[in-house]
């Protein structure tokens, strides 16, 4: 079933990145903010759920639908299907090449199938769970994570929120994780972040705060190249994603959460 569900995944997101990209080409504007005057939401991606929603529902009408734009729809089949339009959305106003169409699919609860879809360099990362595990791929070829290092020779990604105060303590947390690590990169997409990680192009990727829709495809794509993905109590009550190969998970985690980013 993983298989059909990610077909349809796919052909979704081809679409939806089709009218993304077009968006993309003429003149952005932002039409709404959300949590914070930072928050922005784009018609495009209004335009790129409904889109999603339409194709997806068009070919499985009695499935249920979870976006970060749009109302939830109920099923029937105990599939479910989890999207975030445009994951990245400040990038995209500003023109920056790292913003993706994700879209993952749930069977009775469990993430079977996901693409994540870069829309300005055209790349996809693809997963889906079978009876042997998790099989991702970029594009035809498949993913792996980094070889073991020392913490203090890992590149570790991570995001900030859009809400101030938040965003303080999160920086209190980069001054005592910065010194134990090799450095920090922060890139604007929890999706691509989680695919940087499968791709080898860092170590670790933790953030407080981030959504369903924004981590499901990618953290499938994740744990099929050989990361473990947890999502931990965090700061403020909000939902702390902490992601990193299997070989040096448990330190790293220990080392997020020492540096204050833990539910207290």
């Amino acid at each position: 079933m993983s298989e059909e569900l990610l077909d349809v995944a796919v052909r979704a997101a081809r679409v939806a990145a089709a009218l993304v990209r077009e968006r993309a080409a003429a003149d952005v504007t932002v039409a709404a903010t959300k949590s914070s005057d930072v928050d922005v939401v784009t018609q495009a991606d209004r335009d790129s759920e409904a889109l999603i929603r339409a194709t997806i529902l068009a070919e499985r009408p009695d499935d249920s639908f979870l976006g970060e734009e749009g109302d939830d729809v109920a099923g029937t089949t105990g599939v479910r299907w989890i999207v975030d339009p445009i994951d990245g959305t400040v990038n995209f106003v500003y023109g920056l090449p790292e913003y993706a169409v994700s879209i993952a699919a749930e069977v009775d609860g469990r993430v079977v199938a996901g693409i994540v879809l870069n829309v300005a360099t055209g790349v996809e990362h693809t997963a889906r769970r079978t009876e042997e595990g998790v099989v991702a791929r970029r594009g035809d070829q498949p993913v792996g994570v980094r070889g073991p290092a020392p913490l203090a020779q890992r590149l570790v990604l991570t995001g900030f929120s859009y809400d101030a105060v938040m965003r303080e303590r999160q920086a209190e947390g980069l001054v005592r994780l910065l010194p134990r690590v090799r450095d920090i990169r922060r890139h604007g997409s929890c999706a691509l972040e989680l695919c940087h990680l499968a791709d080898g192009q860092a170590d670790g990727y933790f953030e407080v705060g981030v959504n369903l829709w924004d981590h499901a495809a990618g953290a499938l794509v994740a744990e099929g190249a050989g990361a473990r993905v947890e999502v931990l109590p965090g700061l403020a009550g909000r939902p702390l994603v902490v992601a990193a190969p299997e070989h040096g998970f448990e330190e790293l985690r220990d080392a997020v959460l020492a540096a204050g980013y833990g539910g207290e």
